[in-house]
């Protein structure tokens, strides 16, 4: 079982799969600080500087609460509606960037991987030195024509 582990991790698309988790996690620290440091605080700035990822409401109706971590950690039921708008934000720049990537990746691929080129046609072929051999054999085979006596 041990042999069979290590030729499944040894394989390449374990591999790749691996370095893009790691990357994706980056990735997405960089997509988090992007909403969170420029997006949100220009929302913030349009909506009259409300922190859009603090944005709830308590669900039993007493609103006595600053912040959605205060909250949470005083355990009432919350409908955070920032929080989630936010999720979708980051999960709609994500996909734009990926889709970028992949539609940059698949230029540079056209350009650099190229069809594979097609057999150039082959000349028609003459004879082969058996059908010139034949031929020839043939043409010893025939009847002399008799010579006419001049």
């Amino acid at each position: 079982m041990l042999s069979e582990f290590k030729a499944f991790i040894a394989k390449g698309n374990v591999m790749d799969m691996a370095v893009g988790i790691i990357i994706g996690a980056a990735f997405t620290a960089i997509v988090n600080s992007m909403v969170n440091d420029l997006i949100n605080p220009v929302i913030g700035l349009v909506t009259g500087g409300v922190d859009f990822t603090d944005q709830f409401v308590v669900l039993n109706g007493s609103n006595d609460y600053a912040t959605l971590d205060a909250a949470r950690e005083a355990g009432v039921a919350v409908f955070a509606y920032g929080a989630f708008l936010t999720a979708v934000i980051n999960f709609l720049i994500i996909a734009f960037v990926v889709f970028l990537l992949v539609r940059y990746v698949n230029r540079v691929r056209a350009l650099t991987v190229r069809p594979p080129q097609q057999p150039a046609e082959k000349a028609p072929a003459g004879p082969t030195e058996l059908d010139v051999l034949l031929e020839i054999r043939d043409t010893l085979k025939r009847p002399e024509p008799p010579v006419a006596a001049g």
